[in-house]
């Protein structure tokens, strides 16, 4: 794993920071969350002065559930009070960021501005693109299955004992991004897993971040019943252009649609907010969804990705993801 070969790099650039600062990408999922929440673990046993930024206003179920019972208990700032907190030496202050390397994915881009490439460091599993972070020290796996799995690595490298509630947030990450160990899973994940459970991670409570309302899953169902499917392959899902969505059950639903027969590939739209489209898109392998999705001003790598378009109607940007998929098979 190219995280295990970095180790030393890594070291090199924590020994040199006084102060550290851990960044995820907006609209916080269990495995942004999570691999945020494990890398503050290790660096705290370092006994390194460390900051999570977190901007969101609102959160997928999960992540308010893990932010309100963590409440008081780690050192999260907002990026706009990031200059209170950095440490006067300014180049002794390090930016960590993770399950993202798009600018415009950050919590908030605005921090760049306080580091030069050589203190930033990239930690994610998603493929690069257009608006990729100038970064030294770039660790970016696509055959890794989470962000969570890198993190889980280096927690064991740095033999760090973590407390079970985190460890069960970093599981938590893992399970998500891997559908319940359903895609993108090799031995290694299986690893990280056993290797989290023998740390205290309590599958029950992973259930209990992932459990769903049930008013949510009938709407969900609602949204599945308008498909249509192109070469009995590909499935596209689109939901009500009067009705508001949230991404993560945008995500669910295209993660669902895979389990349906011939079914390889799969996107899901939906208005997030008014004038907003979110589309979340799942492949077996065949379509790389990732690089379909960057078009959109979105990323992710070829199993899964998601974007959001601004200023457009859901009809729009379905004729434009059918013109961008028959592109593809053309290629």
């Amino acid at each position: 794993m190219k995280i295990v070969e970095e180790k030393r790099k890594i070291d090199k650039k924590i020994k040199n920071a006084k102060t550290i600062f851990i960044m995820a990408h907006k609209d916080l999922d269990l495995d942004a969350l999570g691999s945020s929440i494990g890398l503050y673990s290790i660096l705290d046993k370092r006994k390194k002065n460390c900051f999570l930024i977190i901007d969101d206003k609102k959160n997928e179920q999960g992540v308010a559930k893990v932010l309100q019972e963590l409440d008081g208990c780690l050192p999260i700032i907002k990026g706009d009070s990031m200059q209170d907190y950095l440490y006067p030496r300014l180049q002794k202050n390090l930016l960590l960021i993770v399950d993202t390397n798009k600018k415009e994915l950050l919590q908030n881009e605005t921090v760049l501005r306080y580091f030069d490439a050589d203190q930033v460091i990239v930690i994610d599993h998603h493929d690069k693109g257009k608006g990729s972070i100038s970064a030294a020290l770039e660790i970016i796996d696509q055959d890794v299955s989470s962000t969570c799995e890198m993190i889980a690595n280096l927690i064991e490298l740095y033999q760090v004992e973590l407390d079970p509630y985190y460890s069960t947030l970093v599981l938590s990450g893992i399970v998500l991004d891997t559908n319940n160990f359903t895609l993108k899973t090799t031995e290694d994940t299986y690893y990280a897993a056993y290797f989290l459970t023998n740390q205290g991670a309590s599958p029950k409570k992973v259930q209990y971040l992932l459990r769903q309302d049930i008013k949510e899953y009938i709407e969900r169902q609602k949204l599945i019943s308008n498909l249509e499917t192109i070469h009995k392959t590909i499935a596209i899902s689109k939901g009500s252009s009067y009705t508001i969505y949230r991404r993560e059950d945008l995500a669910r639903i295209a993660d669902t649609l895979l389990f349906f027969n011939d079914i390889e590939t799969t996107f899901v739209l939906g208005k997030i907010k008014d004038a907003t489209i979110g589309i979340s898109g799942r492949s077996l392998g065949k379509v790389n969804v990732g690089k379909i999705l960057s078009h959109f001003g979105g990323g992710g790598d070829e199993n899964g990705g998601a974007a959001k378009v601004k200023g457009t109607s859901i009809g729009k940007v379905e004729t434009e993801l059918k013109k961008l998929l028959k592109e593809q098979e053309e290629d």
